[in-house]
């Protein structure tokens, strides 16, 4: 049974997450992005993420995330911590650790404007069921990824409304793991939101969030060029 937080934890807890992300905001404001830059850089990134419904085959199978039109300082973040080993996956910390800090932003610019031409999704968001919003409410998801999972308080946090529900999934359970050399995401917070949770709830609020209209996809791309 997990403790009931007490009032303040309940205010104090979005405000914490805020204060991170301006942090983090505030360093990824120290480099400006060039999207025609970056679009001259993504050579290693259309391989997977220029197919659309791509699927990786480790560390487990499941869809590349899509990241056209996601936050520019959400992808820098993602690739800085590749980079640094606080999210482990082999292939994305080799491309990340040869990028600079300088294209790192270039790409982030790219991606995040690859999706301009994309109009954002009308449609109205389904209503969860009883007990996935009940599961959407335990975590506070909203606090960050805000309305409809499309709007974050921060660029730092992404949009994960209509990601590939495999791939939400993969993401959420890899902040339980600990002390594997593979598998893993370094981040307090995560990990502390998504222990509260079994593997099947967790599957439940990836599928809900991944049928969402999203703003999120994946700009089909030649490997050739």
């Amino acid at each position: 049974m997990q403790p009931t937080a007490c009032p303040t934890m309940k205010i104090a807890f979005p405000l914490l997450l805020a204060l991170m992300g301006m942090s983090f905001a505030a360093q990824a404001e120290d480099l400006k992005g060039d999207a025609a830059a970056g679009a001259k850089l993504n050579a290693s990134c259309i391989g997977c993420h220029g197919i659309p419904g791509y699927q990786a085959s480790f560390p487990e199978v499941y869809k590349v995330p899509m990241i056209s039109g996601q936050n520019a300082k959400y992808i820098a973040a993602a690739l800085n911590a590749y980079k640094k080993g606080e999210r482990k996956h082999g292939t994305m910390r080799a491309i990340a650790g040869s990028l600079s800090e300088q294209d790192i932003a270039d790409l982030a610019a790219y991606y995040a404007a690859h999706g301009e031409s994309t109009p954002a999704p009308e449609a109205v968001a389904a209503k969860p069921s009883p007990e996935v919003e009940a599961l959407l409410a335990k975590g506070a998801c909203v606090s960050c990824h805000g309305a409809n999972f499309t709007k974050p308080i921060d660029g730092t946090y992404p949009k994960i409304a209509g990601q590939y529900p495999d791939y939400l999934y993969a993401a959420l359970k890899s902040y339980k793991v600990e002390g594997n050399a593979y598998v893993g995401r370094g981040n307090a917070i995560m990990a502390g939101q998504v222990k509260q949770f079994s593997l099947a709830e967790l599957k439940a609020m990836s599928r809900y969030i991944g049928s969402l209209p999203s703003e999120v996809h994946t700009v089909a791309q030649s490997k050739f060029r």
